[in-house]
């Protein structure tokens, strides 16, 4: 009988190109990271040969995609008869210099390389590291698929480990997934649509921002928006008819009715959350879904803009540098496509679309950021701009508050549950189960902390229609990175049960954290730490989130209406508190805490007198010229809700400002 010895042990894990443990999210587009069983040294009481079944696992998903995926995408595109890709399709030929280049054909990008074009003596050139919009993404049910490991139009910035956070989470990390593909989040998100409270755009102005109130950002919402549906006639207003983006009022489920009914007994309002205000829960749920199929800014926008000849979309290819002049003007910038290094001019400006981690790292890699931290990378600094790559932050999603439903129908909660007439329902008409995201989901909006304007949410509570131990523990651990084992030792009592989950998200975190260089490799991911839950404030109110929630699990709307039992294990971690106490709850918080993927704060907006801000009221890079950043990253605090809305709105807004100012 062989023995293991305790010298070694082998983990199976990513070949990469160098040895960064992330240059593998720099791969070349639809290539996956093979895996290799690599020796560590290092004693394990006995046991010298341990695999490692966190990387095995995602080893597997990520092999299943690999085989599964490509077939899913040939079988809808055969059946579905969907858009072409050759709409996409590069030109054959780039221009030495275009009008505008925008770099990042993503939530943002899309919308403003159309609108811009939309004046046809000007030249432009969207710039896209993904492909073209795959046919999955299409179909709202498939949209879970992109949280598991090995689907492939995707960057994966993994932080690095967080102290005071995410202790469930391998490597105590966040995976941060930002859309590699036209479209971008647009195009890989749950489709929520969301557009916050007009308190975050008050605010906004406040800081030093004029023009970006409520009152002034209202009118972009409303004109990106077409609207199906039927609103309250006192929030009619409020919504757009007619724009190119589809947004669909879908009729509550069985579930979300009752979480509905649990917010009205305890107290709260039923709203349209897309009206003048958001504090309640929602009479009906809105998704970015326009017949049957997502409504992305890749189809909303772009696609129908492809037509006009003065727009090139290339896409596949990746930008590593924005060129300057003497001048510190944007003049142009390199780019490499089908393996070759090209550049390209610009005869007005640079639009920098790259989302809130992407247009900070290019920023940097281009010579604009704090001038100590280029010399030590031995960037050329065009701009000492400090700011950049600083105010990092994101909502935090707090996972594992789950219930049971023991009396519920099977069908009636099983996530991806198909039947043949499920699928012929969709074929023929773009309806029923796959025209719908793939669980009952919800959300709502509370104020849990006592502090501060009473109408003004702090906590979002996700309602999702499965467990983290539904599937067994098989798929949900790997899409939100956590610990195979940890999960099956807190949760395994009810793998397999059906039911579902209430998630606290913290709305307006005080935590901050910043994006750096690793290197001047523009092939090697940038540093990211979040900084989460390093501010306590944000540790009490989500304690507070989730005694609220916990108020609505136990309401008779949920508890004795469908019969929703709480699990009510103490999470092994914690159990030396004492458990329910404030205490008990923030270790909690602090081992279940993961990100919510609403990044940004990294090129933060402000006036010249704010020496943190990178671009003004304009968007316009202070100390440069030629130069704009137009995503996410120049939100001065993330908005308190879902990001994909407003980020369409501060294109539209760009839009027009970049059209006045070169009219």
């Amino acid at each position: 009988m062989m023995s293991l010895c305790r010298t070694s042990h082998f983990v199976l894990q990513p070949w990469t190109t160098t040895d960064s443990p992330h240059s593998s999210l720099y791969r070349l587009p639809n290539t996956p990271a093979p895996f290799s069983l690599r020796a560590q040294s290092g004693s394990n009481n006995g046991c010298n040969m341990i695999l490692n079944l966190n990387l095995i696992r995602s080893a597997g998903i990520g092999l299943f995609m690999i085989g599964m995926l490509p077939l899913l995408r040939l079988l809808l595109e055969a059946i579905l008869r969907l858009a072409p890709p050759s709409d996409f399709q590069p030109p054959a030929h780039l221009d030495a210099e275009y009008d505008f280049v925008v770099v990042g054909g993503g939530s943002a990008g899309s919308v403003v390389a159309a609108r811009l074009s939309e004046v046809e003596t000007w030249q432009v050139l969207l710039v896209e590291a993904g492909p073209p919009p795959p046919a999955d993404t299409a179909v709202p049910i498939f949209s879970v698929l992109i949280h598991l490991p090995g689907y492939p139009t995707l960057f994966r910035y993994e932080t690095v480990p967080q102290r005071n956070a995410l202790k469930y989470s391998i490597n105590q990390a966040a995976v941060l997934l930002q859309g590699r593909v036209l479209g971008g989040g647009s195009t890989v998100n749950g489709m929520v649509y969301s557009r916050g409270n007009r308190r975050d755009y008050d605010a906004w102005e406040a800081l030093g921002n004029p023009g970006w109130d409520y009152a002034s950002v209202l009118p972009y919402f409303i004109k990106s928006e077409d609207f199906i549906g039927t609103p309250p006639r006192e929030t009619e207003r409020f919504h757009g008819r007619g724009g190119p983006l589809g947004v669909t009022q879908a009729p509550l489920g069985t579930l979300s009715q009752h979480f509905v009914l649990a917010g009205r007994q305890l107290g709260y309002p039923v709203v349209d959350n897309t009206g003048p205000e958001q504090l309640g829960f929602p009479g009906n749920a809105t998704f970015t879904i326009r017949d049957g199929t997502r409504s992305s800014t890749a189809e909303a926008f772009l696609r129908p803009a492809t037509k006009r000849p003065n727009l090139h979309v290339l896409h596949s290819a990746t930008v590593t540098q924005i060129l300057f002049n003497e001048k510190r003007r944007a003049v142009g910038v390199l780019l490499e496509y089908n393996h070759k290094k090209i550049s390209v001019g610009v005869r007005r400006e640079v639009v920098l679309s790259a989302g809130a981690l992407g247009s900070p790292h290019l920023l940097l890699l281009s010579g604009v950021g704090p001038g100590r931290h280029l010399k030590q990378h031995k960037v050329k600094m065009v701009r000492h701009l400090p700011g950049v790559g600083q105010n990092l932050h994101d909502h935090v999603s707090l996972n594992g508050l789950s219930w049971t439903l023991p009396r519920a129908e099977e069908s009636s909660v099983q996530p991806l549950r198909l039947t043949i007439n499920d699928v012929t329902q969709y074929i023929k008409n773009r309806e029923g189960r796959l025209a719908r995201p793939p669980a009952d989901v919800l959300d709502a909006w509370v104020k849990a902390s006592p502090m501060g304007d009473p109408l003004w949410p702090d906590i979002q509570i996700l309602l999702f229609g499965a467990t983290v131990a539904q599937d067994y523990g098989i798929f949900s651990p790997a899409a939100y990175n956590f610990d195979a084992y940890k999960i099956k030792n807190y949760h395994g009592e009810i793998y397999g049960e059906r039911g579902f989950t209430m998630r606290p998200i913290l709305l307006r975190p005080k935590s901050r954290g910043a994006l750096t260089l690793r290197s001047k490799d523009p092939r090697e991911a940038p540093l990211v730490d979040v900084g989460y839950l390093t501010h306590h404030d944000d540790v009490a109110t989500l304690v507070e989130g989730i005694k609220l929630t916990l108020a609505l699990g136990n309401t008779s709307a949920l508890r004795e209406d469908i019969g929703a039992k709480f699990f009510s294990k103490p999470l092994p971690e914690c159990a030396s508190e004492p458990v329910g106490s404030d205490a008990y709850w923030s270790c909690y918080v602090r081992h279940m805490s993961s990100t919510f993927y609403h990044m940004g704060g990294t090129c933060k907006m402000g006036p010249k007198s704010d020496p943190m801000a990178v671009v003004d009221h304009r968007l316009r890079v202070f100390g440069v010229s030629g130069l704009r950043v137009v995503d996410g990253s120049v939100m001065p605090f993330v908005i308190s809700g879902n990001t994909n809305a407003p980020i369409i709105m501060i294109a539209e807004k760009a839009a027009d400002m970049i059209k006045q100012q070169w009219a």
